[in-house]
């Protein structure tokens, strides 16, 4: 499944696998001025191509190796001859993305992606029209960058923003490096904010400095009880209740508890 909107000058494709006429977990793709930031997932790949026909593609930035940010990569390559641009630590996943082991739900919402060869990017990346700023932004990923365009206000977030009131965290992500950047992200002048979910914002500061007031009382509330002896699990009830569905269907990859455990161990000291 595909949606595609034209905002400005940015190009938005919307893209989910498709199970029963439904799409299962949505990610997004931009094209702007020749450059793709992300490419989205195994099972959308033939319909980004199409959908690409009118529009050249010259360079590639992923804004980090989770599978359904950078599955149409390869194809991408053999098309256009597009360059590939990623945090150091993204190049191995790229090159051989079955190293990162996938779970079954994963496996089902997004499924493994082609190898693709890709290079460390700089500290800025130039189209023809338009000049980047790379920001390192870690906590959902160890290799996350944002692209900030300061002329035109356009800031692309991968999945470093998520918008609501987070009561579950996967296993892998780091909720204070989350929290650190975000408040970079705050500090710049952003016009429209581009994120990994296709949900597009306009003058989003307020919504980022309300998420960053969330997670950080949300943290000293964990501390607080954890202080007092109370258990993670206990924790969890408290401030989130039961878990939620995810949960579940990743069996335990995504939930409260380790929401809990990364604002307990993840704390700097």
């Amino acid at each position: 499944m595909i949606e595609v909107e034209q905002i400005g000058e940015v190009r938005k494709f919307r893209l989910a696998r498709t199970i029963s006429g439904r799409g299962l977990y949505f990610t997004a793709a931009y094209w702007v001025d020749g450059l793709m930031v992300d490419t989205g997932c195994a099972y959308t790949v033939h319909e980004l191509l199409e959908s690409l026909d009118d529009l050249p593609v010259r360079c590639i930035v992923n804004t980090h190796s989770h599978e359904d940010h950078i599955a149409g990569n390869a194809a991408l390559q053999a098309k256009f001859g597009a360059d590939v641009l990623a945090h150091p630590e993204a190049l191995p996943i790229l090159t051989q993305p079955r190293k990162r082991r996938l779970r079954p739900y994963q496996l089902v919402m997004w499924g493994y992606p082609e190898p693709s060869d890709g290079t460390a990017i700089g500290d800025f990346v130039q189209t023809e029209r338009h000049r980047f700023e790379v920001m390192l932004t870690p906590g959902h990923s160890s290799d996350h960058i944002c692209l900030y365009e300061p002329k035109e206000g356009w800031l692309f977030t991968g999945d470093v923003y998520v918008g609501g009131r987070d009561r579950a965290l996967r296993l892998d992500y780091n909720v204070w490096q989350i929290i650190d950047s975000l408040k970079d992200l705050a500090s710049l002048d952003v016009k429209i904010l581009f994120p990994g979910s296709g949900t597009t914002r306009v003058s989003p500061r307020n919504e980022l400095l309300l998420k960053i007031k969330y997670l950080e009382e949300t943290g000293q509330q964990v501390l607080a009880l954890h202080r007092q002896g109370w258990s993670r699990r206990r924790i969890r009830r408290r401030l989130f209740g039961g878990e939620m569905p995810i949960a579940y269907y990743t069996l335990g990859h995504f939930s409260g508890r380790n929401l809990v455990r990364s604002y307990i161990e993840d704390r700097p000291v």
